[in-house]
């Protein structure tokens, strides 16, 4: 992941983000999804963003960690789809094209350091890489987890893969096809969640994670996530499932589904 400079990221704090809002204090950089109103769902400079943010911690010596949260009671609903086929409507940002394709699935990669994400609202789809790219997930235990996909004639390609690398592939297949909603409990019993907690103390569940991480090397902490990022497979298919979501977007079930949702009816399938 180098999608931007340490040039254009030293400047962070005087840019405008148009989708998440970016604070720094004492080691740790906050990033939190600003997108109340569309749940959080990514749009494609919002992945920009987000990006520009992480690159920023990665070249930035002072932060240590970064947490990210979102305003609201869904944490994130997944792809903005008509933003991604084009119709990104008006936003004031002043993050600069990135020098390749962000590939939302890659977004954790190559940090090196802790990444926490604090859960509050209710997560769905593609709102999974955070969770997934995440080191330590702590979540309320009156959060929803969905992968709706199936039922709107879509398929999570990109989100099952994420998954994998931290779920029984078993399970993380038998989500994908079924479309249910996981309980807390049982996503932190599949370890895609580090701990659950009340929403009444997941403040204080963070910053207890946040101090103790404090009290240790940070130096060896990057060098360890940098060994862990160099063990795990190298070959990234994020762009051939990429291409795949859109080859299912494009099938008669597909535009079924994504009909049937915008109609609030139940779709016709006809496997074609």
């Amino acid at each position: 992941m180098n999608h931007y400079t340490i040039e254009q990221t030293a400047n962070i704090h005087q840019e405008t983000f148009a989708f998440i809002e970016v604070k720094e204090s004492d080691h740790v950089l906050y990033i939190t999804l600003d997108r109340e109103k569309k749940k959080n769902a990514l749009h494609p400079q919002m992945i920009n963003e987000i990006a520009f943010a992480m690159q920023y911690a990665h070249h930035e010596k002072n932060i240590w960690m970064v947490v990210v949260g979102a305003k609201g009671n869904v944490f994130c609903a997944g792809a903005d789809l008509k933003a991604f086929m084009g119709f990104l409507g008006e936003f004031d940002s002043s993050i600069p094209t990135p020098a390749g394709e962000v590939l939302v699935g890659e977004l954790f990669n190559k940090i090196h350091k802790p990444v926490i994400a604090k859960v509050t609202g209710d997560v769905y789809a593609g709102g999974f890489f955070f969770l997934a790219g995440s080191h330590i997930v702590i979540a309320q235990d009156d959060v929803k987890f969905g992968l709706p996909e199936v039922k709107r004639g879509l398929y999570p390609f990109q989100v099952m893969a994420t998954l994998m690398k931290v779920m029984p592939a078993r399970k993380v297949i038998d989500w994908c096809i079924r479309g249910y909603n996981l309980p807390v409990a049982e996503a932190q019993q599949y370890g895609l969640i580090t701990s659950m907690t009340t929403a009444d103390k997941i403040d204080e569940a963070v910053g207890k994670v946040i101090n103790e991480l404090k009290q240790n090397s940070p130096s060896a902490i990057r060098l360890g996530l940098e060994a862990y990022d160099h063990i795990l497979p190298s070959a990234s298919e994020h762009k051939y499932l990429l291409e795949m979501l859109q080859k299912t977007i494009g099938t008669g079930d597909g535009q079924e589904g994504l009909t049937a949702f915008r109609e609030k009816r139940k779709p016709i399938w006809k496997g074609e």
